[in-house]
């Protein structure tokens, strides 16, 4: 923090030092300098010299100074250039004559015929270039803290970042755990590589690919790997830079673009975000329909009609929000495909694990397939971090690898968090606590389509839980029935089932269990068609690659009739959670005993104790 606020004071110190500095200039420049200079330029002579170069005809134009204490005239020297001569008043009743005789002017203003242009600029050009200097200073210093966007001679320039081909360093083999958006890419690959091949058959390449993702799956990544495989130029905005304060600056910097990429094709255009510029065209909130987004989007569905895709312009843009885009930019002859980039699978996710431990000392012994199936649903970015957290807790405990426990436990810490060594348990809260998860863990084993149980531990996380039942199916599913879904929702009732049987009471502890159950419950009967209503559709899911918003779509009757059906189907899995915990009590006791005195359990010892007949048999 101490460096963050240093940093921050120094970004502020030439705005308030070069004010200060100029101003002080310009005052010591006005004092001393500008009127010693125009000094040094009078030459200060005698009465007589003066009479008698007037009598000598080199005289040509005389004043009195504003006190009328001094003469100044203007003379020819010795090599016959004029110069600005000065001379004290003496009471002399006949210069004038004498100076009409000789023909020269005179006046009572200052002749300025030598030094006119030099007290020209001192006075007016230079403090003018100064000033203009401090404002365009200022502006500059302005325009870099508020990005760029205050610059006058920035307004329409595209801020691209331009990355040349020996600068991207990414490659396909640098993405795993895609193949099917890989394949897809590699034929705009092969076009930029061989456009003959394509143009003797009359084919065109698509004009755009729309990458579509949840976040971290590592769109922006093979967006760089279509460009290094091709080795063409590689053009990276974000939608949010074309949206600026004023009106039609957004379709300057689109116009901006598709020019630099003209100029430098054939060559690949990344726009990240594209909602952000794109989202279906309603008119709410422009002022007169005058509105910067919306100037933005047709400026661009403009150039993506008006330049020519067989030179070797490939726009490709990523969004998590596909449902937000105007149906004008997803249609043929724009973004022509739509490349979906979706969260890994089992191999996928070993793949990605294997590339990122390249970068990282790993030990002999690693499982990076465990790893894999310990992290369903996880993204490319959360693996990434996995291996990293793995690498960082390594030299936390001194050593030069990574093994495969730090694997394991980073898998946990991206999970529920670090461990919370400071938080301090009453032994009975430490009780209620292990009752809790060893009821969940033994209403999972106890049903024969549950994942098995592979870690159970009491020692309170970061995220806010107290403890928590780790379970790991042994391949990958894609499907679920609805049996396996009741007995998920079972499994999460086991825990408050546990505390009421033991305790005869029940804490706040299964709060996030109850909205796990909830949703299950829902969507089963809304969504999936295994309540009462049968195959109806009853809510609509929006943002579906950002957590997956769910709307009903039904009446207020209906409504309350599902709200019903799920008090129902949870009641009856609690049910089914309370019966399993009753027959096998001794073991729902030695178990939660076992786990208060060793904290964390693994899965084996888990079922050792559970099951010691079978377990003998595997040793």
């Amino acid at each position: 923090m101490l460096e963050n606020n240093h940093e921050d004071h120094n970004a502020r110190k030439p705005l308030i030092f070069y004010v200060v500095i100029v101003t002080t200039i310009m005052l010591l420049l006005n004092a001393f300098i500008f009127p010693a200079l125009l000094a040094r330029q009078v030459q200060v002579v005698g009465y007589s010299d003066f009479l008698s170069w007037v009598a000598d005809r080199k005289v040509s134009e005389v004043s009195l100074t504003q006190e009328a204490d001094q003469i100044l005239f203007v003379a020819k020297d010795d090599q016959g250039q004029e110069q600005l001569y000065k001379t004290a008043v003496f009471p002399d009743d006949g210069l004038i004559d004498r100076l009409q005789e000789a023909g020269v002017r005179f006046s009572a203003e200052i002749p300025m015929r030598n030094n006119s242009l030099l007290s020209f600029v001192l006075s007016w050009i230079l403090p003018l270039a100064l000033f203009a200097g401090l404002g365009r200073l200022l502006s500059n210093q302005l325009g870099k803290r508020m990005g760029g966007g205050l610059n006058a001679l920035s307004f329409g320039k595209a801020n691209a970042k331009i990355v040349a081909d020996r600068e991207t360093g990414v490659t396909f083999a640098d993405v795993a755990g895609e193949e099917e958006a890989k394949d897809a890419l590699k034929e705009i690959v092969d076009f930029l590589e061989h456009p003959d091949k394509y143009a003797g058959i009359g084919a065109r390449l698509p004009k755009g690919a729309l990458l579509v993702g949840p976040p971290g799956t590592g769109k922006t990544l093979l967006a760089r790997a279509v460009a290094g495989e091709a080795k063409v130029p590689f053009f990276s905005i974000s939608g949010s830079e074309f949206v600026e304060m004023f009106v039609g600056m957004g379709a300057a910097k689109v116009r901006d673009l598709f020019k630099q990429a003209n100029e430098k094709a054939p060559c690949i255009v990344f726009i990240d975000e594209i909602d952000t510029i794109g989202k279906k065209r309603d008119g709410a909130g422009a002022i007169g329909g005058n509105d910067e987004r919306e100037q933005t989007l047709n400026q661009l569905l403009t150039e993506m009609d008006g330049f020519d895709g067989r030179k070797g312009v490939v726009i490709l843009a990523a969004t998590n929000r596909p449902e937000s885009l105007d149906p004008a930019l997803l249609r043929p002859g724009r973004f022509d495909r739509r490349v979906p980039v979706e969260l890994p699978d089992l191999a996928g996710r070993e793949a990605i694990l294997r590339v990122h431990a390249k970068h990282v000392k790993c030990g002999d012994n690693i499982d990076f397939r465990e790893i894999a199936r310990a992290t369903s649903g996880a993204s490319g970015a959360e693996l990434a971090n996995i291996i990293n957290e793995a690498a960082l807790r390594a030299v936390r405990l001194g050593r030069d690898t990574v093994a495969q426990g730090d694997l394991l436990e980073s898998v946990e810490t991206v999970i529920a968090g670090y461990q919370r060594k400071n938080a301090v348990l009453s032994e009975r809260e430490k009780r209620i606590v292990s009752y809790h998860e060893i009821g969940h863990a033994l209403v999972a084993a106890m049903q024969t389509h549950s994942a098995p149980v592979t870690k159970i531990t009491i020692i309170p996380r970061t995220s806010g839980a107290l403890g928590y039942t780790m379970q790991v199916d042994e391949d990958e599913h894609y499907l679920m029935s609805r049996e396996e879904l009741l007995n998920k929702i079972a499994t999460l009732t086991g825990g408050q089932a546990a505390e009421e049987l033991v305790f005869h009471s029940i804490t706040t502890g299964a709060s996030n269990d109850i909205e796990k159950a909830t949703k299950l419950a829902r969507g089963m009967i809304t969504r999936y068609g295994m309540g009462e209503f049968g195959m109806v559709a009853m809510e609509t899911v929006t943002n579906q690659y950002l957590g997956g918003d769910a709307s009903l779509t039904c009446s207020p009757a209906t409504s309350e009739k599902i709200d019903a059906q799920v008090v129902a189907m949870v009641k009856e899995a609690r049910e089914k959670a309370d019966r399993i915990l009753r027959e096998n009590e001794p073991k729902l006791h030695e178990l939660a005993d076992y786990l208060l005195k060793k904290e964390t359990i693994t899965g084996d010892e888990f079922m050792g104790i559970l099951n010691p007949e079978s377990a003998g048999a595997d040793a």
